[in-house]
C-alpha cells in the first residue's frame, strides 16, 4: 500500500486527519473503525481516481508472490476491454478453482468476460463464469450471465453447454420435470459434439426425473433412461459416470432383478474412487445434487455404503466450495443419520443447510427438517412442515411428495394413529419411486398390520421378497423377518421377531432395531407373556428415548405400563455426580463405549478428535469414572422395581 501511495505522490502524513477522527488506523495493516467507512471511502471517490489507485496497487504488487491480487487490481484499473488483463484473470480463476475457491474463481471469470474484446471468446468466458457462479450457489447470477452469453455468437457446442447449464439450474431450483426435459434435450445436442459430457448430462436428466417422479411424462424417468441406453459409449475405458448411468438406465427399463449386479458394480466403483483426483472430486460433488448415487445404496439396501458415500460427498462438496451441492449432500447424510438413530447429528446438519441457504440466498432443502420433526414425534411442528411440502408439491408425484408421505407415516405410527399412517405410507408405496422403498415399506407394513389390513401387509412382503432375493443384506432381511412376524402366529411369529432383532442388530439402522424390540414387546403383551414383554418394551423404551424418538418412546412407555412394568431411569447419570450429560456428551460416550476411537468418533459426529476427547473428559467427570472400560457399566442404570 505504501509503495502504491508513493507512486501516486501521497505522503504518509496524508492520512493524519482520518486517524485523528478515529476513522482508520495505519500500522502493519490498515484498519477501519467500521466496514461501512471503508465502503464509503471507496464509493465516494471519482471513477478516474479509483482506476488510478488500482493501477498503482497493481504496479506495487509482486506478480510472483501475489499474482491474483495483481490481476484483480489490473482488471479494476482497466478503462475498457483488454485481452491481456482478461487472460491474466482467467489464469487466476484456474488457481482459485484448484484450491476450492469457487466464489473467487467465478468473480475472476466474470470480470475476464467483461474485459474480453473478441465476441466469441467473451461468450466462452461468460459460459465459464456461469458455471463458476452455479457451482458457488449463485443461481440468479448464473442465469444473468447465461442471458449475456446468449448474445453470442455461440457455436453448436457452446449452445449445447448453455442448454446444459439451464437444465442444471432448473434442477438446483427444484423444477425436476422441466429440468429433466431440458437436460435430455441438451444431452441429445451434445451427443455428436462431446459424448462424455452428453452421458454426464443424461445421468443428470435421469436424476432430475427420478426426483420429480415423472415415470411417463415427456422428459420423465423412462424417456431419460431409454435415451441414455441409446446414447453412444464414451471413448476409452468406462468412467464412474458411465457405469452409474448404465446401471440406473437398466434399473428403470428392466427392473430390480435384472439390474442388481450393475447397481452393485456402480456402487463399488464409486466407493473406491480417490476423492483427491480431479475427475473423482468433480463427479462426486456433481452427483450429490439430486442424490442419484445415494439411491444406489438404497436400492441395494446397503446402509454402510449409504453412509460412506454420503459422507464422502459432503467432504468433496465442502472442500470444493460447491454450496448448492453441499446443501443436498448434508441433507442426504441427515436422512441417513435419522435411520442410524443419530438425531442430534441430523439436527446439526439441518442447521448447516439453513446457514448455507442464508449465505447464498437460495432456499433451504427443507425435507430433512420435516423428517427430523416426524422422527422426534413433534406433532405440531412436523405437521406444519409436512403440509408445507405437500402444498409445494400438490398434484406432483415427486420424491418430495413421497418423503412428505413417509414423514406422515412415521409421525402417525409413533403417535398410534395407524389409519392415517397406513394411508400416507400407501400413497408413497404406490408411487414405487427408486430409493424410497426401504424407507416406506416398514411404515406401511406396521400400520397395515395394526389396522388389520393383512392383504396390504402381504403386498408389502411380496414387494420386499423380490428385493431380498437380489440384495440379501442384513438390513433388508431384518425388515423382511419383521413383516413375516406381523403376518405370523405363535412360535413362527416369535422366531421371526427374534430374527429381525438379531439381523438389525448387526447393522447401523439403530432406529429400526429399536422398533423391532417395540413391535416384539407389543406382540408378547398380546400373547400374555408379560415378563418377556417387559424385557423387550423396556429395551425399546430406553433405546427410543436415548435416540430422541419420543413418539415411539411414548408407545413403548404405555405398553410397558400395561404389562405392569416401569421404565428405567435414563442412563448417563450417576448417583454421586448428579449432572446429566448433554446430548453431544451422551453421543460421544455411547460411541466410545462401543469401541470407537476419538478420530472415529470425530468422523461420525463431524467434530475434531480433540473436541471428542474434550467431551469424553466431561463425561468421565460427570459420571465419576476414569476409563472407557467403565462406560458400559454406568451408561445402563439398574432396573427399578417391577411387579412379577
Amino acid at each position: 500500500m505504501w509503495r502504491a501511495a508513493g507512486r501516486l505522490g501521497i505522503t504518509a502524513g496524508a492520512g493524519a486527519p482520518a486517524v485523528g477522527a478515529g476513522l482508520v488506523e495505519f500500522g502493519a495493516r490498515v484498519r477501519f473503525c467500521h466496514p461501512l467507512v471503508r465502503s464509503a471511502a471507496y464509493r465516494s471517490a471519482p471513477a478516474h481516481q479509483i482506476q488510478e489507485t488500482h493501477a498503482a496497487l497493481a504496479e506495487a504488487t509482486d506478480s510472483a508472490a501475489d499474482p491474483d491480487r495483481r490481476a484483480w487490481h489490473r482488471a479494476q484499473a482497466a478503462a475498457g476491454p483488454d485481452e491481456d488483463v482478461a487472460a491474466e484473470l482467467e489464469r487466476s480463476a484456474g488457481r482459485a478453482q484448484a484450491r476450492g475457491g469457487l466464489v473467487a474463481a467465478a468473480a475472476f471469470l466474470e470480470r475476464a468476460a467483461l474485459l474480453t474484446p473478441e465476441p466469441g471468446r467473451r461468450a466462452e468466458r461468460l459460459l465459464a463464469a456461469a458455471r463458476g457462479k452455479r457451482d458457488a450457489g449463485e443461481l440468479d447470477a448464473t442465469l444473468e450471465l447465461l442471458v449475456a452469453a446468449e448474445a453470442g455468437p455461440l457455436d453448436a457446442l457452446q449452445t449445447a453447454r448453455l442448454r446444459h447449464l439451464r437444465g442444471q439450474i432448473a434442477s438446483d431450483q427444484g423444477h425436476g420435470t422441466d429440468a429433466a426435459r431440458m437436460l435430455v434435450h441438451a444431452a441429445r445436442l451434445l451427443e455428436p459434439l462431446d459424448v462424455a459430457l452428453a452421458r454426464e448430462t443424461y445421468l443428470e436428466a435421469l436424476a432430475a426425473a427420478m426426483f420429480a417422479g415423472d415415470l411417463g411424462r415427456p422428459g420423465g424417468v423412462r424417456e431419460a433412461a431409454e435415451a441414455a441406453r441409446a446414447a453412444p459409449p464414451s471413448p476409452g475405458p468406462p468412467r464412474a459416470v458411465d457405469v452409474v448411468l448404465d446401471a440406473f438406465a437398466l434399473r428403470v427399463t428392466q427392473g430390480p432383478a435384472a439390474s442388481t449386479a450393475a447397481l452393485r458394480r456402480a456402487l463399488e466403483l464409486l466407493l473406491t474412487l480417490d476423492a483427491d483426483t480431479g475427475d473423482a472430486r468433480r463427479w462426486l460433488w456433481l452427483a450429490s445434487g439430486r442424490a442419484s448415487t445415494i439411491t444406489l445404496a438404497l436400492e441395494l439396501w446397503d446402509f454402510e455404503s449409504w453412509y460412506a458415500l454420503a459422507a464422502l460427498q459432503v467432504q468433496v462438496a465442502r472442500e470444493a466450495g460447491a454450496l448448492v451441492q453441499l446443501q443436498f449432500a448434508i441433507s442426504n447424510l441427515g436422512v441417513h443419520q435419522l435411520l442410524a438413530g443419530e438425531l442430534s447429528t441430523a439436527e446439526r446438519l439441518i442447521e448447516e443447510d439453513g446457514l448455507i441457504a442464508e449465505a447464498t440466498g437460495n432456499p433451504r432443502i427443507g425435507y430433512a427438517a420435516m423428517l427430523l420433526a416426524a422422527w422426534q414425534g413433534l406433532e405440531q411442528e412436523a405437521s406444519e412442515l409436512i403440509r408445507a411440502v405437500q402444498t409445494a408439491t400438490e398434484g406432483g408425484a415427486g420424491v418430495l411428495a413421497g418423503l412428505a408421505d413417509w414423514a406422515s407415516a412415521v409421525l402417525d405410527n409413533g403417535l398410534g394413529r395407524y389409519d392415517a399412517a397406513r394411508d400416507a405410507a400407501q400413497r408413497a408405496f404406490g408411487r414405487d419411486q427408486l430409493g424410497l422403498g426401504p424407507l416406506v415399506v416398514p411404515e406401511l407394513a406396521e400400520a397395515a398390520a395394526r389396522t388389520g389390513d393383512v392383504g396390504l401387509v402381504q403386498a408389502a412382503l411380496d414387494w420386499l421378497s423380490e428385493r431380498t432375493l437380489a440384495t440379501p443384506s442384513e438390513w433388508v432381511l431384518g425388515i423382511e423377518a419383521r413383516l413375516r412376524a406381523l403376518l405370523g402366529d405363535g412360535q413362527v411369529a416369535d422366531g421371526f421377531y427374534r430374527d429381525s432383532i438379531e439381523r438389525l442388530g448387526r447393522t447401523g439402522v439403530r432406529s429400526q432395531l429399536a422398533r423391532s424390540h417395540l413391535l416384539y414387546g407389543e406382540w408378547l403383551r398380546r400373547q400374555r407373556r408379560r415378563a418377556e414383554a417387559r424385557e423387550q418394551l423396556r429395551t425399546a423404551h430406553l433405546m427410543l428415548e436415548e435416540i430422541g424418538m419420543e413418539g415411539f418412546a411414548g408407545r413403548a412407555h404405555r405398553e410397558l405400563r400395561a404389562t405392569g412394568g416401569t421404565t428405567r431411569e435414563r442412563a448417563a447419570r450417576t448417583a454421586g455426580a448428579g449432572a446429566a450429560l448433554t446430548a453431544q456428551e451422551a453421543q460421544v460416550a455411547r460411541l466410545a463405549r462401543d469401541g470407537l476411537s476419538n478420530p472415529e468418533i470425530g468422523a461420525r459426529l463431524f467434530i475434531s478428535p480433540r473436541t471428542a476427547q474434550y467431551h469424553l473428559s466431561n463425561v468421565f467427570t460427570k459420571l465419576g469414572i476414569s476409563s472407557r472400560s467403565q462406560l458400559d457399566r454406568v451408561l445402563v442404570s439398574s432396573d427399578t422395581a417391577e411387579p412379577g
